[in-house]
């Protein structure tokens, strides 16, 4: 499941950088996670590196994304190409 961004943000620009897929782009108000670029880090690191750093935890996942991890996987596949 691809992660999402809470309107709670704060815009503190600490998880766009730690994104190793680049799903991570300042949106109109806030930033906003790219679901189709989102492996939640499987391929890169053990868990999401954005929700290591976030300092109000306004990073959840997605209900309407829900993805298993070799989905996620294949994902990490398809951006890395």
């Amino acid at each position: 499941m691809a992660l999402l961004i809470e309107e709670d943000c704060i815009n503190c620009d600490m998880c766009e950088p730690e994104c190793p897929n680049q799903a991570i782009i300042m949106g109109a108000d806030i930033y906003q996670i790219d679901s189709d670029r989102c492996t939640e880090c499987v391929g890169h690191y053990d868990e999401p590196q954005c929700l290591n750093v976030c300092p109000i935890d306004c990073i959840i996942q997605d209900p309407n994304k829900v993805e298993s991890h070799e989905a996620l996987y294949a994902k990490f596949i398809n951006v890395q190409s």
